[in-house]
């Protein structure tokens, strides 16, 4: 008798599953994730409350069930969450009035607080940005990864073709704790070339010339555009000059025209392309001591890098620009909870912001804004004072016209913001 009234009492005495602290949540229709966020809860007693984002979260946890309520910051209700507690995972459904879908959390991963450095040599390398290929590496914030990039072609340090053409990328590296919402600062500790050659388109895009002009060209198909690269004393030349360019030389600034993330909403788009999540940017501003800030849209962010180049002018104009090869050293740190429209650089001396659109105007009206919204947030002005000060000090590079995209960039002197600090 007493063992069962013993076994009935029970239930009313059951621990509650714990619950507190930050989780990763996916939202899940038809078996396909669709969203991701980071959650953060609280637990008093059988209450919870926390975050999804924006949206505030209140509910109870009684035995493994747990119940919330999320409210958008209008007040009104979003839906709720009714899920299983099983360790470090839950798994339920989300209502929506006469909506229903589920939804998977898992706990988040405890980073280590001391940073580490890794040496990642390539395997495979991959000619598509997307959250569908497995990570290459798990990083943490603070970590640094000292990698090789193939050129645009697929050839290594050594010659070697490693890939199919197409900027094939080196990567992904997926950062433990990123989630959509968040920011990748990315630090180019080094980069540098690893061989003494490149490649490089030999005639300008129709795109970038008038009509008239590329008609009446005349071309010579058996013109060289191999380059020699002299390392040491740092320029380039061409390895099978003509007679007029014998004597041609230019200093090289070795670039990187591939760093990108994962696309938003489950998209794949091949690593020619460039986008809010960055990609093919070819920014020749995109070199060794600039940090690369990119938005994340999945989790783990998922960072790619490639398409290296000894130099390249603004626009890209012959479609290659020296390409090859490059030995890598980059940090990456996390930026939890912002996040921006473009990708944005920054060095010693600018704030650069990205606008990348189908035209020119529409490119350059995203860079002014990204750039006017930059300063407005993290330099506390008013549009008008932003304004003022873009007004009289931006400047303008037209980074890409000849990929599907065309992308500007938008920068201001840190000299003249140093005023307001």
């Amino acid at each position: 008798m007493i063992r069962a009234i013993l076994a009935l009492a029970l239930p009313l005495f059951a621990v509650a599953a714990e619950v507190g602290g930050e989780w990763n949540l996916h939202l899940v229709r038809f078996g396909e994730d669709f969203a991701a966020a980071r959650v953060e809860l609280k637990t008093d007693g059988v209450k919870v409350t926390g975050t999804l984002n924006e949206l505030k979260l209140a509910g109870t946890i009684e035995g493994d069930r747990v119940h919330l309520t999320a409210v958008r910051p209008n007040g009104k209700q979003w839906g709720t969450l009714d899920g299983t507690v099983r360790g470090d995972e839950i798994t339920g459904v989300v209502k929506q009035e006469a909506d229903e879908f589920a939804f998977k959390a898992r706990r988040a991963a405890i980073l280590p607080a001391a940073p580490r450095s890794h040496v990642f040599e390539p395997a495979a390398f991959h000619r598509a940005f997307s959250g569908a290929i497995p990570p290459a590496l798990h990083i943490n914030p603070g970590d640094t990864v000292k990698t090789t990039t193939v050129d645009a072609g697929g050839r290594d340090a050594g010659g070697v073709r490693r890939s199919m053409g197409g900027n094939p990328e080196t990567g992904p590296f997926y950062v433990e704790g990123a989630m959509p919402g968040d920011t990748l600062a990315i630090k180019l500790q080094r980069v540098r070339l690893n061989r003494d050659s490149a490649g490089s388109g030999d005639r300008i895009v129709p795109g970038a010339v008038t009509p008239g002009y590329f008609r009446d060209a005349k071309f010579d198909d058996r013109f060289s555009s191999e380059w020699k690269l002299d390392r040491e004393a740092g320029v380039a030349s061409l390895a099978k000059p003509t007679e007029r360019l014998k004597n041609f030389r230019v200093k090289m600034q070795p670039m990187l025209g591939c760093i990108g993330v994962a696309p938003p909403a489950n998209q794949s788009f091949r690593s020619g392309w460039l986008g809010p999540w960055g990609g093919n940017m070819d920014y020749s501003g995109v070199r060794e001591g600039v940090t690369v800030y990119l938005p994340v849209f999945q989790e783990g962010a998922l960072l790619f890098v490639g398409d290296g180049h000894a130099l390249e002018g603004d626009g890209e104009l012959t479609g290659d620009a020296l390409e090859t090869s490059m030995d890598v050293e980059f940090t990456v740190n996390l930026i939890r909870g912002k996040s921006t429209g473009a990708p944005r650089f920054e060095d010693d001396e600018y704030l650069m912001a990205s606008g990348i659109a189908g035209s020119l105007q529409d490119a350059l009206q995203q860079a002014t804004t990204e750039l006017a919204l930059w300063l407005e947030r993290d330099y506390k002005l008013s549009a008008n004072e932003s304004n003022i000060i873009l007004g009289a000090a931006i400047r303008y590079d037209i980074a890409e016209v000849v990929d599907p995209q065309v992308h500007v960039v938008a920068r201001v002197s840190k000299a003249v913001l140093a005023s307001l600090k």
